[in-house]
C-alpha cells in the first residue's frame, strides 16, 4: 500500500522508521512526502530512507497526483481554531479516491460528521486513532470490540502540560518553572499557552463527543476554564487537605443534546483522574451496557503516537470499512 505523507515532523519521521522495521509483515511504501519547512518529494515508486526534498508543490492536489498513493497521512500541526489547512488537505485526498487517516484533532474537532459522511460517499477510509491519546485504542476499540453498547459520556485527563505544571509548584517551583520544564520535554502546543487555558483539552473533548457522542461541536463551543490563574499558594492549601489538581474533560449525552466541559477540578488523590503524573493520561467511559470503564496511557511518546497512525494504516489495508461510532 502506497502511502503519501503531509508533514513530516517528529511523528511523521517515527511513522517512517515503524513503516521500515514492519516492511515484511506490512509492505507498506511512502511514495510522497509534502512539508512546508523541507519542500516536497514524490516518486510512486517509493522513496528511500533519506528522501531528497524538492521545491514544494504548487498545490496540495498537485502533491497527491506526483504521490500515486492510495493512503493520505495527514500530520501538520493542529490549529485548534479552525482545524485547517488539514480539512483542505484531506478533502482533496477524498476527492481522489484516497482513504485518510490522520493524527491531527483539528479536522476531529471542526468537521468530524461532515468529512465521515464524504469518505462514507466515496467509499474510502478516514482513520484518526492518534488524535487525542497518543495512538492508546480509544476510536478503533469501539469501533471493534463494543457491540451493541452506546457511550452516555466520558470523562479524563487528557493534557500533558497541565500535570507538569502542577507537579513543578506540588515540588515548590513556581508557574513558569512547570511552562519551561514542559517546553523542555516538547509537549506544549503554542507554547503551552493552548494546554494551560485549557484549548487543547477543549480539542480533544469536542473530538472525542464528535465521534462517540454526534455531538458536532467545536472547541469554542465546549465550556473552557483552564490553569492560569493557579498560584503556588492556591496548590500548597489543596494538597494540605490531602487533594491535588487535575485539567479535566466531560461530556455527556442530556435531554436537549451533548454538554461537554473542561475545568480545572480539585481531586482527591486517591482519586482514580488524579493517578496519571506527567505526560500519562487516562480516559473514562460511561456506557449503558458496560458501566464506567477506561483506558490509561503511561508515559507515551512519539513513537505510541506514530503506532496509532500504523493501526489506522493496518485497518485501512484489512477492511476499508469507513463505519464509525455515532
Amino acid at each position: 500500500m502506497k502511502l503519501a505523507l503531509i508533514g513530516y515532523g517528529n511523528v511523521g519521521r517515527a511513522l517512517g522508521r515503524l513503516i521500515a522495521n514492519q516492511r515484511r509483515e506490512f509492505p507498506f511504501s511512502i511514495t510522497g512526502i509534502h512539508t512546508l519547512r523541507h519542500g516536497t518529494a514524490a516518486d510512486p515508486n517509493g522513496l528511500g530512507s533519506e528522501p531528497e526534498f524538492g521545491p514544494r508543490a504548487g498545490s496540495i492536489e498537485e502533491f497527491l497526483d506526483a504521490a500515486g498513493a492510495e493512503v493520505a497521512v495527514e500530520l501538520t500541526t493542529l490549529d485548534p481554531t479552525s482545524g485547517e489547512p488539514a480539512i483542505s488537505h484531506i478533502r482533496a485526498a477524498f476527492a481522489r479516491g484516497m482513504h485518510v487517516v490522520t493524527a491531527n484533532k483539528g479536522p476531529i474537532t471542526h468537521a468530524y460528521a461532515d468529512l465521515r459522511d464524504v469518505a462514507a460517499r466515496a467509499g474510502v477510509v478516514f482513520r484518526f486513532e492518534s488524535a487525542v491519546m497518543d495512538g492508546a485504542p480509544v476510536f478503533n476499540l469501539w469501533r471493534h470490540t463494543m457491540p451493541g453498547v452506546r457511550v452516555l459520556g466520558f470523562v479524563g485527563a487528557l493534557n500533558s502540560t497541565s500535570k507538569v505544571v502542577v507537579e513543578t509548584m506540588e515540588r515548590g517551583g513556581s508557574f513558569e518553572d512547570g511552562l519551561a520544564a514542559a517546553r523542555a520535554m516538547g509537549i506544549t502546543e503554542a507554547g503551552g499557552a493552548f494546554d494551560v487555558e485549557g484549548w487543547d483539552s477543549a480539542a480533544k473533548t469536542a473530538a472525542l463527543a464528535n465521534v462517540l457522542l454526534d455531538a458536532r461541536t467545536t472547541p469554542q463551543q465546549v465550556s473552557t476554564r483552564g490553569i492560569a490563574r493557579l498560584t503556588p499558594e492556591r496548590l500548597a492549601a489543596i494538597n494540605r487537605q490531602g487533594k491535588t489538581v487535575r485539567l479535566i474533560s466531560r461530556a455527556r449525552r442530556t435531554g436537549s443534546g451533548v454538554s461537554a466541559r473542561v475545568r480545572a477540578e480539585v481531586l482527591d488523590r486517591a482519586d482514580i483522574l488524579a493517578a496519571p503524573q506527567g505526560t500519562s493520561n487516562i480516559l473514562l467511559f460511561h456506557t449503558d451496557l458496560m458501566g464506567t470503564f477506561g483506558t490509561v496511557s503511561i508515559d507515551p511518546g512519539v513513537e505510541q503516537t506514530a503506532y496509532g497512525v500504523f493501526s489506522d494504516l493496518v485497518s485501512c489495508g484489512a477492511d476499508g470499512d469507513a463505519a464509525t461510532p455515532g
